[in-house]
């Protein structure tokens, strides 16, 4: 079953890719991005984890306000990785790497920060994506969470398309999962209607 579901997400965003950059998302996510990186804080010469890295702006974005950055961008979809790559201004500070949130292909305590933008609501195993975050951590590093949430609190709102799921969290929700996964809240912050940044910090050992 997941390796299906895997396997339905990463053919609808590999069908995407060439139109991605031009269509309503990308205006979308420019107005997030712009508000998130308001929030962000990190070290001097800070390695990032985007997950869920699509076409790579937000990698980009980063790499523009903060000049000694390395960030490396993760995604499921080929030829959104293909389109990342065609258009890296930062390289080699910024790499693209095709893999699955749910078994991140890093070190143990490998990244300063970890960014995941509208892409927590499709993972159908969200509690082994945080532990896998918290895994690729460094102690103190900080998890930046945005995607739509709801206010129903007592399980996360469904919703289905076509054989496609998505589910929002509510930010006690998010809490309660980043607790579990050894991740502490710092806050939450309301970017543009319903799009939450939550920002997490990973317990110190």
């Amino acid at each position: 079953m997941t390796n299906e579901f895997l396997n339905n997400k990463k053919f609808i965003f590999d069908r995407w890719a060439s139109s991605y950059d031009w269509l309503l998302p990308s205006v979308f996510y420019r107005a997030i991005h712009k508000r998130l990186l308001e929030y962000v804080d990190l070290p001097e010469r800070a390695n990032v984890l985007d997950l869920g890295c699509g076409t790579g702006r937000l990698l980009e974005r980063l790499a523009d306000k903060f000049p000694q950055l390395r960030g490396t961008g993760l995604d499921l979809s080929t030829q959104m990785l293909q389109i990342a790559r065609q258009s890296n201004r930062h390289r080699p500070r910024l790499i693209f790497i095709e893999g699955k949130a749910e078994a991140l292909p890093f070190g143990d305590g490998q990244f300063d920060a970890v960014f995941n933008t509208i892409s927590f609501l499709h993972y159908l195993e969200p509690k082994q994506v945080l532990e896998e975050v918290v895994r690729v951590l460094t102690p103190g590093g900080r998890f930046y969470l945005v995607d739509i949430t709801t206010q129903k609190e007592k399980e996360p709102q469904a919703l289905s398309i076509g054989h496609q799921g998505i589910k929002f969290y509510s930010p006690q929700q998010r809490e309660i999962l980043g607790s579990a996964a050894g991740l502490r809240c710092l806050q939450h912050h309301y970017l543009l209607g319903p799009v939450l940044l939550t920002v997490f910090v990973r317990e110190e050992c």
